[in-house]
């Protein structure tokens, strides 16, 4: 299978399927419902062969295409997945299968437009995380854009306009300086290849601005504090949908992963102390602002901005452990943010309120449901046996290893995130019955217990055997990583192993390249 175009069709199938449903779907909400559910499992289909077919131990890429597309300017559609990458296609794919089970009463009103958006949303999202072509990612990563302000602006609450344009500003900017870091690599190389890019011998200074244009865009999407503040307006006035997408599916933490730090080594370790430190007070302030929240929404906003202060942590430690630790949060804890986050949007569909005041005692309508809460929440503590807790426990463990105080910093996210959460639960789900509104709700449905109970399997998953994932991330990280640490060589001695390792990946590229 190796041959087969299946990156592609990951990307093309979600996209034709939304167009399918925009054009045959409208008028009839029925019918874009069932087009857009077949579409979606359409679009889960080649993640089966991709797994199976997934060789763990091999750092290179797996499932190469690469054909030029605009060979004047050395653009190519230029595709790849390695054991960092293959995890989040899957995880893309699964939430768009996610989104449409979860939208399939609550959503009545442009059904067509709604599935028809995220439908192409996962088609860019694949591109994202498959583009091995610079300008390819950059079109991917903008074109995503374009379906999320629809989606927040079209079906979010009552301030959803000011969440919108407040999203796609931050997004926009960002976006403009990273396009222009890769013009200059362009204008270096000659080329918007990645390995390329990664073996060209840039200044300290290009470096340090390189770096920057990268930082303003993926910093927006991890989003690091303090350029976080779309999320919580998002998370507010957005639609569910939208916010599980944006909470699953980490592309800031990817890009920065992919990009930033093996293309800008000596200016990534330059700015490591700045980034650790930004993401400490990420870990801890947006912890305590999550103590004080009166909306489930805004409380899960900072609680993610916290947790992906995890994330940029275990990246800029530059061990082995942290940055595995890092890729495992963004997929595990993906996971768990999209369920509270679908939990939440369940009540808000009941009530049309998410204010923690306006619940309690719902375990005694709704004991189903309280279950599926409990663990969700005990997962977002970082429970042992949970996905919660796997990265977690690989970053803090990384931490400590590079500065103990770092580490016991970090580590308080253990104690405020069950503060934050405990409390949360408490409230809302354990008491007597606070209000005639609790009192009439209803426990989940067929459809919404077979959705939490798939997303509990995998949260139970992971946090019980998450060796299928290290062992397939470990050699693509240990690969970037000793990219990212190779600025103490000598530029000659870089030069000649730069050059071994383009031989040996073109090699690689041409075994597994279309038949």
């Amino acid at each position: 299978m190796q041959s087969a175009p299946l990156l592609s069709l990951l990307i093309w199938v979600p996209i034709v399927a939304g167009i399918i449903v925009l054009r045959a779907g409208s008028g009839s909400p029925g019918r874009a419902r069932w087009l857009a559910l077949i579409g979606a499992l359409a679009g889960l289909l080649p993640v089966i062969p991709l797994v199976a077919g997934f060789q763990n131990g091999v750092p290179a890429m797996q499932f190469v295409e690469n054909v030029k597309w605009l060979p004047s300017f050395d653009i190519a559609w230029h595709l790849g997945v390695d054991g960092i990458s293959l995890w989040l296609i899957v995880l893309t794919a699964l939430t768009t299968l996610v989104i449409v089970i979860a939208g399939w009463e609550s959503i009545t009103v442009r059904s067509a437009q709604y599935f028809g958006s995220f439908l192409m949303l996962s088609g860019f999202m694949q591109g994202v995380f498959s583009s091995l072509d610079g300008m390819l990612f950059f079109v991917f990563f903008e074109a995503t854009l374009i379906p999320l302000y629809l989606l927040i602006g079209t079906w979010g609450n009552k301030n959803r306009t000011y969440a919108a344009v407040k999203f796609f500003f931050f997004s926009l900017v960002g976006s403009l300086m990273m396009l222009i870091s890769m013009l200059y690599l362009y204008a270096q190389t000659h080329s918007f290849d990645l390995e390329i890019w990664r073996s060209a011998q840039l200044g300290f200074v290009p470096q340090m601005l390189v770096f920057l244009g990268f930082l303003a865009a993926f910093s927006v999407k991890v989003p690091m504090w303090p350029v976080h503040t779309w999320l919580p307006d998002v998370h507010l006035d957005g639609p569910t949908g939208a916010a599980v997408m944006l909470g699953m599916l980490k592309i800031g933490g990817y890009g920065l992963l992919r990009f930033a730090l093996p293309i800008t080594p000596q200016a990534a370790h330059f700015f490591a102390p700045a980034m650790i430190t930004l993401s400490l007070v990420a870990v801890i302030y947006s912890s305590l602002l999550a103590l004080v929240q009166t909306d489930i929404r805004k409380l899960l906003a900072y609680s993610s901005v916290s947790h992906m202060g995890l994330v940029t942590l275990g990246l800029f430690i530059f061990n082995p452990l942290g940055q595995e630790g890092a890729i495992m949060q963004m997929i595990s804890y993906g996971l768990v943010s999209g369920a509270l986050l679908l939990c939440t949007g369940m009540l808000h569909d009941r009530t049309q309120t998410g204010s923690i005041a306006a619940f309690g005692g719902v375990a005694n309508t709704m004991p189903k449901f309280a279950v599926f809460v409990m663990l969700f929440s005990m997962a977002n503590v970082g429970l042992p046996g949970t996905a919660g807790f796997v990265g977690e426990f690989m970053v803090l463990m990384g931490a400590v290893g590079f500065n103990f105080w770092i580490g016991a910093l970090a580590a308080l996210t253990l104690i405020l995130s069950a503060c934050y959460t405990l409390w949360m639960y408490k409230r809302v789900i354990f008491g007597a019955i606070a209000n005639a509104r609790v009192a009439k709700l209803s426990d989940v449905s067929k459809r919404e217990f077979l959705l939490l109970g798939a997303m509990a399997v995998l949260v139970l998953a992971i946090g019980i055997y998450p060796k299928p994932f290290t062992d397939a991330i470990n050699p693509s990280s240990t690969s970037l990583l000793a990219q990212t640490n190779r600025t103490a060589q000598p530029v000659e001695a870089a030069s000649v192993e730069n050059g071994e390792r383009l031989q040996a990946r073109a090699a690689v590229n041409a075994t597994h390249a279309p038949g």
